[in-house]
């Protein structure tokens, strides 16, 4: 059974849905603005490190997810018991060494891969790698699928493409287990607060 606190949500989507005039004309679609920001500030709540910050953008992220969930339940489609019933069996199905008897694999990332591959009769390392993400993540992903394919693709550093040598920095962050996307935002983040320095001095 969800908590009581989990209960008590659903509950409060249901009534907005009803009773407030916003809420109740929203679709999948309108809310995905709403899905990425409130994504991204997850990321940002992670990364600050605070955890009153991250508690509360988990929550606006939840409320995404039961809202989409609330949608699809007055549709007739789908509710979120259905929801929260397919990534549990998900991640029993994925984890046999945990919930069954099999042993612990050697390569948990590949046999990951493997298992996804198989359920989803994907015939591409590239298949279900969202089009949307950012150049950098999906350069990183991409990257990283290929290498448990036993795909030899790696970019080249060389040259005077920039575009090539910028994939060889994904690929050496990913070498040696680093998120280039990450880096990148805190070498920004690094950047503005020399901004901001500067323009107090002029």
């Amino acid at each position: 059974m969800p908590h009581s606190e989990v209960e008590r949500l659903i509950e409060v989507m249901h009534t907005l849905r009803q009773k407030c005039p916003w809420d109740a004309e929203q679709t999948h679609e309108s809310l995905m603005p709403y899905l990425v920001e409130e994504t991204l500030e997850v990321v940002e709540a992670v990364e600050d490190g605070s955890d009153a910050a991250l508690v509360e953008e988990l929550g606006d992220l939840l409320l995404q997810v039961a809202f989409h969930a609330e949608i699809a339940a007055q549709q007739g489609r789908f509710d979120i018991d259905d929801v929260a019933r397919g990534i549990a069996d998900k991640l029993v199905a994925r984890h046999p060494h945990v919930f069954a008897s099999e042993p612990l694999p050697d390569d948990m990332l590949s046999t990951w891969e493997q298992r996804k591959r198989a359920e989803k009769g994907r015939t591409s390392a590239l298949d279900g790698i969202p089009g949307r993400m950012s150049a950098l993540t999906r350069a990183a992903k991409v990257i990283a699928r290929s290498e448990r394919h036993g795909l030899d693709v790696a970019p080249t550093s060389g040259g005077d493409d920039l575009g090539q040598r910028m994939l060889a920095l994904v690929a050496e962050a990913h070498a040696e287990g680093l998120d280039a996307e990450q880096l990148t935002r805190a070498a920004v983040r690094d950047l503005e607060r020399r901004v901001v320095q500067a323009e107090s001095k002029g």
